[in-house]
């Protein structure tokens, strides 16, 4: 038999003895070069029950002026051959003074027509995501907004003190998209009261959106949070790792099936956060486990109940297509890709073969 080229539908139907071409399940999206501007709470209107800015941030300033002052420096030596999108992160944008929106988004501007700036996204909060707002921003220049949605569950949302509900989190996206802009969400796996089935909702619900990225982020206790004092007090157990790369692996896939992006898996490695961090599913190569086992479930799925004898794989992914410590050799070997059964190749596609016994 000869090639049989997935398509949508049809992946359960492939014949045994023939050979199964398809292409990385992670969709291929340009990634910018962006320009992170923290504004550590700033604009927030109250600290939730996970928060530690500056320790997520690496910054340790809330000064508003000095933020633009950074703004306006690197944006200043930047060039058009390497333009910059600039994110305004780790504060709530959209709630800050209308006479700071104004400068952050006219220094911004008047960079783009120099054309160094090649887009302006910022993050905020699904209560202050208002539709008109939105529209006057996408009108000064913004680009994306990336919601800090966290859960859709309205109960965690309540354990952790967000402020909103659930509804205000898709009523947010929605105005979002009417205002023409792009939209990204930030979830945050492992809240108090947030289990492992909750989150297979909160990424279908996320899948629906059809945003154009999500990135997840596991929760951790973080020194001077709220939740530090819950978790000394036995009031909270955070995810352990191995629960967390169990459910975050089927989560990035169905993310993947649906188009949408995932940018990022557990937060920047700081070293203000490392100090800080005491609790929870934490891991040098915790984004690089989680996709390599997203890719193996992939592949498990493809197979059925068949077994395979060979797999081509593109060179570019060899680096974690084991895992981590070589983890997955012993899934893999249970489909019938041992080792020497897997080549890596100068090639864009997978080429998986499968046995006709």
């Amino acid at each position: 038999m000869g090639d049989f080229f997935l398509q949508e539908g049809n992946q359960n139907k492939c014949p045994r003895g023939a050979s199964l071409r398809f292409a990385h399940p992670a969709p291929s999206k340009a990634r910018p070069r962006i320009l992170p501007v923290f504004l550590p709470l700033a604009g927030c209107p109250g600290r939730c029950l996970f928060c530690a800015q500056h320790a997520q941030t690496g910054v340790k300033t809330t000064s508003l002026e000095q933020s633009h002052d950074f703004l306006e420096r690197c944006l200043e030596a930047a060039r058009p051959d390497a333009p910059l999108e600039v994110g305004f992160y780790g504060g709530t944008f959209t709630a800050l003074p209308r006479a700071w929106r104004d400068r952050f988004m006219a220094t911004a501007s008047r960079h783009r027509e120099r054309g160094v700036v090649s887009g302006v996204r910022c993050s905020t909060r699904p209560d202050r995501a208002q539709a008109g707002l939105l529209r006057e921003l996408a009108a000064q220049g913004l680009d994306r907004v990336e919601l800090g949605v966290q859960t859709f569950c309205e109960r965690v949302l309540r354990l952790a003190e967000r402020g909103h509900g659930a509804d205000a989190s898709l009523e947010a996206c929605l105005a979002v998209r009417e205002a023409g802009l792009g939209l990204s969400l930030h979830l945050l796996p492992g809240l108090p009261g947030h289990t492992p089935e909750d989150f297979a909702r909160d990424v279908e619900q996320a899948a629906a959106l059809a945003p154009e990225a999500v990135r997840l982020h596991p929760c951790l206790v973080l020194a001077g949070t709220g939740l530090e004092q819950l978790w000394r007090s036995g009031g909270y157990e955070p995810w352990s790792l191995e629960r967390t790369i169990k459910a975050l692996a089927p989560a990035v896939l169905r993310l993947w099936r649906a188009g949408v992006a995932v940018t990022r898996i557990g937060l920047a490695h700081e070293p203000d956060l490392e100090a800080a961090v005491l609790a929870g599913p934490t891991h040098p190569a915790l984004g690089m486990r989680v996709r390599a086992l997203a890719l193996h479930l992939f592949v498990a799925e493809l197979l059925g109940d068949r077994r395979a004898a060979g797999l081509r794989a593109p060179a570019a992914v060899s680096g974690g297509f084991w895992g981590h410590a070589r983890e997955l050799a012993a899934p893999y070997a249970a489909l019938g890709l041992e080792r020497d059964r897997v080549r890596f190749e100068d090639r864009d596609d997978f080429q998986l073969d499968v046995r006709d016994d």
